[in-house]
């Protein structure tokens, strides 16, 4: 790891000599051989590392690369990696001082990355995005504040709608066989868990239901986070009030929350064995009708729905049905999914045609090519209708091109184009409800020092005593305890005053 460092320090260092003092770059006679038409109207030669989901990756001369290419005036080179180990590759990328034009960055806080950033490898785009109104409107401003560092945007954040964020999705046909509403508070929600737990919610006249099914022990919070935050108003570790930022850990609703969770965990509302629950399992019982709320995205029900009318045919796919918030709360997203960033290896001028390239790709003409690929290779049109090969989009692997570049459908985490008309509506409707009280995760992107090494540690110590008191096997008091002790925790001070400090460098 040391060496790795070091490796990277003279990569650096290498990166910033080739940088004028305004951070400008002369072009090399290799590139004014290679790439001279940059800025002269020619297509300009463009360098992209990004990651794959596809058995195989988009072939070298794929036709959708090449419709893109006149659509952007470019000539793409694409080192397509696979996903499972493009963390990897970023790293020894970064190392090997052979820096492509265009790189996806998965994690954009990762300290690699960051020590990067703080060398001053990567251009700031966040002067020029003003130029590029497509990519501007295109990701959300959300998308834009969390990624900043040091009050700079050095990545271009890959969009993803923020509102319909995974939270409470429950079965309104048990809610109608048990006479109830909506809960639209923690109280009228834990009654109604009581009431899928003993009122034979699926009318099969047997004691095999209860209220709630997830993951609520799993470290990466999921649906502990959304309990905790019904409770806290919170998304996520820190809350702020007055400008400053203090950890959850020390809200009495955290508290709260914990004897709510462990009340219903001794009344049987949430299932025997949840803290050694795989997200899979949890998925599979909403799934088989042992559970009436599971902590889900609205957009995922097809698959939920398709099971399920197999043991209930009647089920209409409405009965999934996401709740709207809770006490007032629920999660937004962050609007983004990683970033790509461009090295200052590449001159200014080229790196605004990058901008511009990414620009013109998220145009509807351009972007379509990811949704239905070329006419009479791709797709065919019937009259009004557009009839997608599959088959073909698949082996073709159009869609990991949004890979690179994506156009976020708002919606496109509450409804899917295979929904019934009237629940993409209704879901359309409840995510523009949501949009009202939905709370940011304002910890995203905040850097600590010392968080690298003590949060890991924290963060187990913290969700082990969480789990052990639903269970019943530490008493609540036991969460005072801790509280009181990492009150006069050193390492927790130090914490909290460097995100605070991270959070006003932030807004400043």
């Amino acid at each position: 790891m040391k060496k790795g460092f070091i490796l990277l320090s003279v990569l650096f260092i290498m990166l910033l000599a080739a940088c004028s003092g305004g951070g400008e770059k002369t072009a090399t006679k290799k590139e004014e051989n290679e790439g001279k038409n940059i800025g002269a109207g020619g297509p300009t030669k463009v360098h992209i590392m990004s990651h794959f989901f596809s058995a195989t990756p988009p072939s070298k001369d794929s036709p959708i690369k090449e419709e893109i290419e006149k659509a952007t005036n470019t000539k793409l080179e694409i080192d397509w990696v696979s996903a499972n180990n493009y963390g990897d590759r970023f790293n020894v990328t970064l190392a090997s001082g052979e820096l492509p034009d265009l790189m996806l960055v998965p994690d954009p806080f990762s300290p690699v990355f960051r020590q990067a950033v703080d060398q001053g490898a990567f251009w700031d785009v966040s002067p020029y995005i003003d130029d590029y109104p497509n990519i501007k409107n295109g990701i959300e401003e959300i998308a834009w504040d969390l990624t900043k560092m040091n009050g700079a945007n050095y990545v271009i954040p890959r969009p993803r709608p923020a509102e319909g964020e995974t939270f409470f999705i429950i079965r309104q046909d048990w809610l109608d066989n048990v006479g109830m509403e909506v809960p639209t508070n923690t109280d009228e929600l834990y009654e109604v868990m009581k009431a899928f737990k003993e009122k034979d919610p699926d009318k099969n006249g047997q004691d095999d239901t209860f209220g709630f099914i997830g993951e609520i022990g799993d470290e990466n919070m999921g649906a502990m986070g959304n309990f905790e935050g019904i409770f806290t108003g919170v998304n996520g570790e820190w809350k702020e009030e007055n400008g400053e930022l203090t950890h959850t850990v020390f809200l009495p609703e955290t508290r709260d929350a914990l004897e709510y969770l462990a009340n219903a965990y001794k009344d049987g509302l949430l299932a025997e064995d949840f803290a050694s629950l795989q997200n899979s399992q949890a998925k599979d019982m909403f799934k088989a009708g042992n559970a009436g709320i599971i902590n889900e995205k609205a957009g995922a029900l097809q698959d939920y729905y398709e099971q399920i009318i197999q043991i209930e045919p009647e089920l209409e796919f409405t009965d999934l049905l996401p709740i709207t918030n809770i006490n007032g709360f629920n999660p937004q997203g962050p609007g983004f999914a990683g970033g790509n960033a461009i090295p200052k290896s590449v001159p200014e001028e080229k790196m605004k045609e990058i901008l511009a390239m990414i620009d013109r790709w998220m145009e509807d003409d351009v972007f379509i090519l990811h949704k239905q690929g070329i006419e009479g290779v791709h797709h065919k049109v019937e009259g009004d209708e557009v009839v997608i090969d599959t088959e073909k989009m698949e082996k073709d692997a159009v869609g990991d091109f949004n890979q690179i570049v994506y156009v976020s459908d708002p919606y496109a985490s509450s409804t899917k184009p295979t929904f019934p008309e009237d629940a993409q509506k209704l879901y359309e409707e409840i995510q523009d409800e949501r949009a009202k009280t939905s709370v940011p995760n304002i910890g995203t992107g905040l850097y600590s020092e010392i968080g690298n090494t003590y949060l890991p540690e924290f963060r187990k110590k913290v969700q082990d005593l969480k789990t052990k008191i639903i269970l019943g096997k530490e008493p609540i008091t036991a969460w005072d305890d801790l509280v009181e002790k990492l009150k006069d925790d050193g390492d927790m001070k130090t914490l909290t005053e460097e995100i605070n400090e991270s959070y006003q460098t932030r807004e400043s």
